[in-house]
């Protein structure tokens, strides 16, 4: 009951303005929620963006580890050819946890990227989709009474 009470009174208040002030209250209004709009759109595109940038360097991360384990292969076979002792066993070893680190590093810096895009806002594209329905809803209420 207390909700029609308010309601009715604040529609009372809203029909007794004039054109101009209600246009300027709905200028002020739609001026707020863009200013609101663009701020979420701005930090939803800055945390994916620093999503992209730590997936990036993780994939950087792996490459550079696969060097190194190319590397590590690469003494190992010059090892393993020049038959000095079980040497080239250690450097086997050392290879193969280069890759392994190289593909654990990999795996996570692709989730992370994959994560970050698109570099669409979703969150604001749907609360602006929301906003322009409540709008319409608000100027077709008006219209019919």
């Amino acid at each position: 009951m207390t909700d029609l009470i308010n309601e009715e009174r604040i529609t009372q208040r809203v029909d007794h303005r004039s054109t101009a002030d209600l246009v300027k209250l709905a200028s002020e209004q739609i001026s707020h929620l863009v200013r609101d709009e663009l701020r979420l759109a701005q930090l939803e595109l800055t945390r994916k963006g620093k999503q992209a940038g730590i997936g990036a360097g993780m994939l950087g991360g792996a490459g550079v580890m696969a060097l190194y384990g190319g590397g590590a292969l690469v003494a190992t076979v010059v090892l393993l050819l020049a038959m000095v002792l079980p040497a080239w066993l250690s450097a086997l070893i050392v290879a193969v946890l280069l890759f392994a680190m190289a593909g654990v590093l990999a795996m996570i810096g692709r989730s992370r990227v994959k994560r970050a895009t698109p570099p669409v806002p979703e969150r604001t594209v749907s609360s602006l989709k929301e906003d322009i329905g409540t709008v319409t809803e608000a100027v077709k209420e008006r219209g019919y009474r």
